[in-house]
């Protein structure tokens, strides 16, 4: 457990819970002991079970829990995701935040398997971008992997991408050349990605040494086909952006782009409707 991911979890539980579980404290025996399965109410991925069952195990640790499917995962209408038992109050206690990490990462996980599947076939493949909830993103990527998607860089510091507003700043090629000679030999691990809104600014770019990737910035599929074109080889490879829907990214895809990033598939997934549900021992 990642320690911004333990230290997330503390902060859900007491944002949740505060001074103590009223509900659970005056309703609910205190030797009551329970059996509970988080069930999928809706078709989707999952993602996020470990976090899920690691809120459990921190509130108490004689709530036992099995995890019965794993990240990545496809469920449909009333699959047993998770099951737990032990201490009532302390399940309850549990449950919804449980439940937030588990609904919201399956969300993601379940829209970024969407936008892979309408690429099946092409070689392009579907990427996150940093538009992710702040201080989740380590779970959001996670669950784009669980969609099968792939991750674009974690922050600032592991890819330099060159857009548009920096160009503004100082944008010559001159500068740029130098600026990429500069940075490789400092981080020569660091990839570098320079954006470009028009075909002109492709063919300048494609001068360049050591550039590992061009964004082409809200282009038309015609534009997009014609930067393929223009690259005559496999590197640098090509990333397609903007205007990136389920309705569009596969004549996208077609174009023969290695890469799509799609913002949606952190910023606007849907949670998956999953719930918990109590059984009657006998």
């Amino acid at each position: 457990m990642d320690a911004a991911v333990s230290q997330l979890i503390d902060l859900a539980l007491a944002e949740d819970i505060g001074p103590g579980d009223v509900t659970s404290t005056y309703f609910v025996p205190a030797d009551r002991r329970s059996r509970a399965y988080i069930n999928a109410r809706e078709d989707g991925v999952l993602a996020g079970t470990e976090v899920a069952a690691e809120v459990f195990r921190r509130v108490s640790d004689e709530i036992e829990v099995r995890v019965m499917l794993e990240d990545g995962s496809k469920v449909s209408h009333g699959a047993l995701v998770i099951e737990v038992s032990g201490p009532s109050r302390a399940i309850l206690t549990a449950e919804r935040t449980a439940l937030n990490f588990l609904q919201r990462l399956s969300g993601v996980a379940t829209l970024t398997s969407r936008f892979v599947k309408a690429v099946s076939g092409t070689d392009a493949r579907i990427l996150d971008t940093r538009k992710t909830t702040p201080g989740w993103r380590l779970l959001e990527k996670a669950a784009v992997l669980a969609g099968g998607g792939t991750n674009h860089r974690m922050g600032l510091y592991d890819r330099a991408m060159v857009k548009d507003n920096h160009l503004v700043a100082e944008g010559k090629l001159e500068y740029l050349q130098q600026a990429i000679v500069a940075l490789k030999k400092d981080h020569p691990d660091v990839g570098v990605e320079l954006e470009a809104d028009h075909l002109e600014q492709v063919k300048d770019f494609l001068s360049l040494t050591g550039v590992d990737y061009i964004l082409l910035d809200n282009m038309t599929l015609g534009e997009l086909r014609e930067a393929v074109q223009m690259r005559k080889g496999a590197s640098p490879s090509l990333e397609a952006s903007g205007g990136v829907n389920l309705t569009t990214v596969r004549g996208i895809a077609e174009t023969g782009v290695d890469y799509i990033s799609v913002g949606a598939v952190t910023h606007s997934a849907v949670g998956l409707d999953l719930g918990l549900d109590f059984v009657e021992e006998k």
